[in-house]
């Protein structure tokens, strides 16, 4: 499959501009999900909410990888694709499963499907069929410092959300204070793990796509994480100051 380059550069630049109208949005209004649904409207429960809106990330570099067939030469690709997948077999297979969140309004899951699998397309398409990797590609310390930060990012992003998860009893509706992990440093630590993980994924790729996917990204759950300490501290008098919404001792 030959590659693109008008139609990479295209969808890197929307990413970009949504970032940034994603960020003066959503500097005073939260996305309509979770603790901020509305009452009313038509709702997906949340387990399958999240399958649906996450499992296009997954499928469109599956099915890409497929197509390109023996194509499929350099580990470099491989390795990308890899990750990029890893991340999306576990919210779609693993995270969406698991979570006991409220349901999730109908045009969320629509508008996530289908930005997941415009993402899942644009990152594909480029690592798969416009990416030139050299031969001492893997040797580069820039690869292992991207790849680390994807991994530690993962794992906070992962354990975050088992925190959150055991915040509550099955059937209890109430809002806890999370503790540990990166929940001593910032309110939205599985927020913070999933940013990491984009930036090392941009870091190990060095390009266009992933960049602008990792602010996208960046802008999108930052903003949200600073609505959750807002709301954290305004619902809680004992809630710990000292914690930043993001980024620790800094945001």
């Amino acid at each position: 499959m030959e590659c693109h380059d008008a139609a990479v550069s295209y969808l890197s630049w929307v990413l970009i501009v949504l970032g940034v109208a994603f960020v003066l949005r959503h500097r005073r209004w939260c996305a309509l999900y979770g603790r901020y649904s509305p009452v009313g409207g038509p709702c997906v429960p949340a387990r399958l909410g999240w399958f649906l809106q996450e499992v296009p990330a997954f499928l469109l570099p599956g099915l890409l990888l497929l197509l390109t067939g023996d194509e499929l030469t350099e580990p470099g690709r491989t390795l990308l694709v890899g990750t990029f997948m890893l991340h999306y077999f576990h919210r779609s297979f693993i995270y969406s499963f698991l979570t006991r969140g409220q349901p999730v309004p109908l045009r969320i899951v629509i508008f996530a499907a289908v930005f997941c699998g415009l993402n899942g397309f644009l990152q594909g398409h480029h690592l798969l069929h416009c990416a030139v990797f050299e031969h001492t590609w893997l040797t580069k310390a820039r690869i292992t410092t991207g790849l680390l930060l994807f991994t530690v990012g993962m794992i906070i992003n992962i354990h975050s959300d088992h925190i959150l998860r055991n915040l509550r009893k099955p059937g209890e509706t109430i809002y806890r204070i999370p503790r540990g992990g990166m929940f001593e440093l910032v309110s939205g630590a599985n927020f913070f793990g999933e940013i990491v993980e984009w930036f090392g994924f941009a870091v190990a790729a060095w390009s266009l796509p992933s960049f602008a996917f990792a602010l996208f990204t960046a802008a999108s759950i930052g903003s949200r994480a600073l609505h959750h300490h807002r709301d954290y501290l305004q619902r809680f008098e004992d809630y710990p100051r000292s914690r930043k919404a993001v980024i620790p001792f800094i945001m």
